[in-house]
């Protein structure tokens, strides 16, 4: 199971113990899958970290669900409420592939629900002989860049066995990102949209995402956050908050130190830099 750096609602964060950004971490580099698994996969990813690397590490909440290659092990990371600590090597490259709103349902077969907060070897969700031939042939490949070709090949091949994923999911995540009105509005109009209940649309969600339409709803207005400090990083952190969705300033600040446990400061410094 993965675990959450130590965080405080009202204290401060030692400077010597604040986690590095994942993707801030050495070098992160994204590309868009093959044709095909683009219907199921939003990019393929590769983090190489330093070699001289050590502390901890954060990975920020997004809604999203990955299948890792690491450490010669193939793992999926399951949604996540608060940032992860995953331990990190000084020297390896972490090879990832992110799917999309709603997609590893179908390739997992499982509640992401049931896997909020985890990091579970493949073989524990597939058939192991399945997972363990796979992991075999991405080993035998020398190059990152040979493993991810590899990979994606071989998840290509499953495709017949699967149905495209639903709908529904891209719709909820659609809209709890957009931010457009209050949330319950968003709920509400979703539930006219789709013509399900309340409840239904609860149980989806928790099925597509790991949690409720409300806790969505957080983490993409974090997420539009960080999207916005990216491209608008000069401007006063109070306007970005706004711009945001966030009640004020202390409003965004309080959120950071929960989700990612540390300082607005040392967040924005750390998206910044």
């Amino acid at each position: 199971m993965r675990t959450s750096p130590e965080a405080s609602g009202s204290g401060s964060v030692n400077k010597s113990t604040v986690p590095v950004l994942a993707n801030r971490l050495g070098r992160y580099d994204e590309c868009a899958p093959i044709r095909g698994l683009d219907a199921h996969f939003q990019c393929v990813w590769t983090n190489a970290i330093p070699g001289d690397h050590v502390g901890p590490v954060a990975v920020v909440p997004d809604g999203c669900v990955d299948l890792l290659w690491k450490d010669e092990r193939l793992v999926v990371v399951g949604p996540d409420i608060v940032a992860a600590s995953p331990v990190l090597r000084g020297g390896t490259t972490v090879l990832g592939m992110r799917f999309l709103p709603g997609a590893a349902l179908r390739w997992l077969r499982a509640p992401m629900s049931a896997i909020v907060g985890q990091s579970i070897d493949l073989a524990d969700l597939w058939d192991p002989t399945v997972a363990g031939e796979l992991c075999e042939r991405i080993g035998e490949a020398k190059t990152i860049e040979r493993q991810a070709a590899v990979l994606q090949q071989q998840l290509l091949k499953r495709l017949p066995e699967l149905e495209r994923p639903a709908r529904d999911a891209s719709e909820i995540f659609a809209a709890m990102a957009s931010g457009a009105d209050d949330v319950g509005g968003r709920i509400s109009s979703l539930v006219g949209r789709l013509e399900i209940s309340e409840r239904t649309l609860r149980r989806r969600s928790h099925d597509y995402f790991g949690y409720g339409p409300k806790t969505l709803d957080r983490i993409l207005r974090f997420q539009n956050f960080v999207s916005l400090l990216r491209s608008q990083g000069e401007q006063r952190l109070a306007g970005l908050a706004y711009a945001a969705g966030y009640a004020d300033q202390a409003h965004l600040g309080r959120e950071i130190q929960t989700l990612c446990g540390m300082t607005a400061g040392s967040f924005v410094r750390q998206i910044n830099g």
